[in-house]
Order: C-alpha cells, then structure tokens, then sequence
C-alpha cells in the first residue's frame, strides 16, 4: 500500500514515535551492563578464581578489611559447595552462577 502523496509511511511514524526508534541496536560487548555471569563448569569456576572474584567484588563494594577477609576466610575453610554457597550467598544479587 502506498502513501498518498505527502503523508509520511506508517512504519516511519512508528519508527520515529518508539523511544529507541534512532539508537543503535548492535553494541559491542564492552557496553554491556548486565548482571555478571560465572560458568562453574569452566575455568570461571576454579576455586582460586571465584576466590579473586569474591575479594575484588568486596573492594568493589567498599567493605572493610575485616569483613573481606571473614568472607574469604569462611570461603576457604570448606569445601567447594561451601565456597559456592558462602559466594552465592555474599554476592548472588550481582552475579549469576550456572552449572
């Protein structure tokens, strides 16, 4: 169906009316601001790295020493699934942990 003539196509009025009607659509991976994701099954998941993770995020956050080292701490005297869940527990809001 053609416009008649001088009225502006509908899919351009639409177009122009939707609030990311001019932004770009594909963006680099750098601008990605979503939740941070940690696949346990790779390298990601080594405990000395989620350990790396977990002292950087409480830097990141402002903690103080103390309570750095308690999470840490309490990170390495268990086993893996306890360092996943004292992670998990710490951090679960910032990060998404995948099997």
């Amino acid at each position: 169906m053609q416009p008649r003539k001088g009225q502006t196509p509908i899919f351009v009025e639409v177009f122009k009316s939707h609030p990311r009607g001019n932004n770009r659509q594909i963006r680099k991976k750098e601008e990605r601001g979503g939740p941070i994701e940690i696949d346990l099954s790779g390298p990601e998941g080594n405990a000395f790295v989620l350990l790396g993770y977990a002292a950087n995020f409480c830097k990141q956050l402002g903690y103080d020493e103390l309570r750095t080292e308690r999470i840490l701490d309490e990170m390495r005297l268990t086993d893996y699934e306890g360092l996943i869940h004292t992670f998990d527990r710490e951090f679960g809001l910032l990060v998404t942990l995948w099997r």
